[in-house]
């Protein structure tokens, strides 16, 4: 065992290490709100439920890069469920993690402990590298069926893109006053666009809807809160549209542009995160 440690120390320390989160949780009160869930399952190409086996505490000398107040542990975990992930995992992975110590300066005890663990593999098949200094998260059935309509949305064929810039905006007024329709274009990962379109109707309060593709679709509407079209847009967006999208555009009609850009972003609401 302490050879095997000793080589795994060596293929892993030199790669980006992690701190657990470390949230009692419930069914109906949980702290990772749905933004938190989603940075993690987003980017972690292998998702599993495990039970901790063997947790080895790694001599300090051993773990001269570990963050100050952490104890570095060498993980042997048993694999109770693949929640993503090609190809396959094997029933037993290993990894290294660093976790903080309590007020007394003690390491957490997290031996026979389930967890959901965010990683990517490494050159043994059985080692995986958390993607995250917080990627392994305590287990509770509500955060895994939470994590798997997550990944559910994440490989569905139209799931929606991730935002790289806003590429345009515009505002057309109406041949009423108090009417008019502004619509943002953006570019994305894929090259798939979105679009925006903010419709104002007189004495009507204002109407917006997100559209996925080249077409606006008139069916479309504003993303429910906690979906990941929400996620895409409240967690990604700027605070004002970019000077360079409206290039072009008079002043009158930027100016609404912007006042529409801004009820969007409010009607969006904010991203919370609570674990960074």
């Amino acid at each position: 065992m302490q050879k095997i440690l000793i080589a795994l120390l060596g293929l892993l320390c030199s790669q980006t290490l992690a701190f657990s989160a470390f949230s009692q949780t419930t069914a109906t009160s949980d702290p990772l709100q749905y933004a938190d869930l989603a940075d993690l399952s987003i980017n972690a190409p292998i998702i599993v439920h495990a039970t901790v086996k063997e947790a080895i505490k790694v001599d300090p000398e051993r773990a001269v890069d570990a963050p100050t107040s952490t104890q570095r542990f060498y993980v042997i975990a048993t694999t109770n469920a693949l929640i993503r992930g090609q190809g396959g995992i094997l029933e037993t992975i290993r990894y290294i993690v660093d976790l903080p110590l309590d007020q007394r300066g003690r390491a957490p005890k997290i031996k026979k402990r389930q967890f959901i663990i965010f990683a990517q593999r490494t050159g043994d098949s059985n080692d995986v590298q958390l993607i995250a200094k917080d990627a392994q998260i305590a287990w509770t059935a509500d955060r895994e069926s939470r994590v798997r309509a997550l990944v559910r949305e994440i490989v569905a064929a139209d799931a929606p893109p991730s935002i790289s810039r806003i590429a345009g905006a515009f505002h057309v007024p109406g041949t009423i006053i108090g009417e008019g329709e502004t619509q943002i274009f953006m570019e994305t990962n894929n090259g798939n666009p979105v679009s925006i379109t903010i419709l104002s109707r007189d004495g009507q309060r204002k109407f917006w809807a997100v559209s996925l593709g080249e077409i606006v679709d008139e069916a479309a509407r504003a993303p429910e809160r906690n979906s990941l079209l929400w996620y895409r847009l409240a967690c990604f967006l700027p605070k004002r549209l970019p000077s360079e999208a409206l290039e072009g555009v008079s002043l009158r009609n930027a100016r609404e542009a912007q006042a529409d850009y801004q009820m969007v972003l409010a009607d969006l609401g904010s991203c919370p995160r609570s674990r960074r």
